[in-house]
């Protein structure tokens, strides 16, 4: 997440006011690394595919602190980052980087903090001309708490005002912003515009990925039109009430006929992805799917720092008392990055998410995809924020993936 300023502006409550001193940018993209160095990486990218992202974009201030304070505390920062964030915006900023073709719907206030967001988004190559700009109001921001004894961030929101709505986004600007478009991305915020964006997005058999974070008013509806779904780490069992994450993949694959892959986030510990298989002979084994992933577990080389992926063969998946799938199970491991280069988690999420995404449009099969997504995940938590530590696609680190 990026750098802005602000001034005094009213929220969407009017019992809640608020004053935010001007801060100055803090931005790592405006360096060399310009747009212009960006497309000159950009030798083998997937040929004209455009992703479209509907959902957050905010301001983030970052305050890295030695603890995490105690009730009633007073503390000192040890540094401050003013940067553009959300969910949505930090994806798009991680493709734009890798060389696609990005679009963004969202909305923001035309105050500093807007401008600063927009500005940013574009030196990083983002389509910025589908963001709503309110000429009242306040753009969104969130508070984040960077703990450097446990490397954990704690974030508190304040929506922005006034919220998105359907009318906000225009016919001719819907149909302009999903025209040539590879894939669309919903973060599950925004859901009633998100709702309008992805009927459009099924009815044109555009591919639609979902990051299901945590459930949302609204989310149910759009995991319904989802051919791609990522979840935080909590949100399968909570949306299932499953009593294991294996169970619970397949519970979603059972309601969500039209998902080819659901993958679950872990974070340290890596990933899980439940892929469905269309074309399974009759005599393919039944296997209980909590069983299967103890067994690639122990396949696991733990003593392995660079990211990798063990799948099993294709297999009827039983979850008890739930019902069978036919799919793959697959491991995705994280890197182990060494303590002293590990910054902060902030947006590690989003950077999987986009690397995904890529990896979808780039056709690299899932063996490869999840190395990959750990990899940029790997990179962004090296730096403060969602957005600083994002690679582009020169990155030696990506050098066996990205040709």
């Amino acid at each position: 997440m990026s750098n802005l300023c602000t001034s005094s502006n009213t929220t969407a409550s009017s019992t809640f006011n608020f004053n935010i001193q001007p801060l100055k940018f803090n931005n790592s993209t405006r360096n060399h690394r310009s747009r212009n160095f960006r497309v000159k990486m950009c030798s083998s990218i997937p040929q004209n595919a455009t992703v479209v992202g509907c959902g957050s974009l905010t301001v983030d201030f970052l305050a890295t602190v030695a603890a995490y304070p105690k009730p009633d505390d007073k503390i000192r920062t040890t540094t401050l980052k003013v940067q553009g964030g959300g969910n949505a915006a930090n994806a798009l900023t991680c493709l734009a980087r890798l060389g696609l073709n990005t679009r963004l719907i969202s909305k923001i206030a035309d105050d500093s903090q807007g401008r600063g967001m927009l500005e940013e988004l574009q030196i990083d190559g983002v389509d910025t001309s589908f963001i709503v700009v309110s000429k009242e109001g306040t753009s969104p921001f969130t508070y984040i708490i960077v703990d450097n004894e446990t490397k954990t961030r704690t974030c508190i929101h304040t929506p922005g005002y006034p919220p998105m709505i359907p009318q906000d986004l225009s016919e001719s600007s819907l149909l302009s912003v999903l025209d040539g478009a590879s894939i669309v991305y919903f973060d599950g915020r925004l859901y009633e515009t998100a709702l309008v964006v992805a009927r459009e997005a099924a009815r044109k058999n555009i591919p639609i990925l979902i990051d299901a974070e945590r459930p949302r008013e609204g989310l149910d509806d759009l995991l319904k039109l989802a051919d791609y779904v990522v979840c935080s780490a909590k949100f399968p069992k909570a949306w299932t009430e499953a009593s294991t994450v294996p169970r619970a993949l397949v519970s979603i694959l059972l309601r969500l006929p039209n998902v080819k892959f659901v993958a679950v986030t872990l974070g340290k510990d890596g990933c899980i992805m439940l892929e469905r298989s269309v074309n399974a002979s009759p005599s393919t084994e039944e296997v209980d799917v909590d069983s299967l992933l103890e067994s690639l577990e122990l396949r696991k080389d733990k003593s392995a720092s660079v990211p990798t992926c063990i799948s099993s063969s294709v297999a009827k998946l039983k979850a008890e008392g739930i019902g069978t799938v036919t799919g793959k199970l697959y491991i995705g491991t994280a890197e182990s990055v060494p303590p002293s280069e590990l910054i902060d988690t902030t947006g590690a999420g989003d950077a999987f998410i986009g690397a995904v995404i890529y990896a979808i449009c780039s056709k690299f099969s899932l063996e490869t995809m999840l190395p990959f997504a750990a990899n940029v995940a790997g990179a962004k938590c090296r730096d403060l924020g969602a957005r600083s530590g994002l690679p582009y696609r020169a990155d030696p680190r990506l050098a066996s993936f990205i040709k």
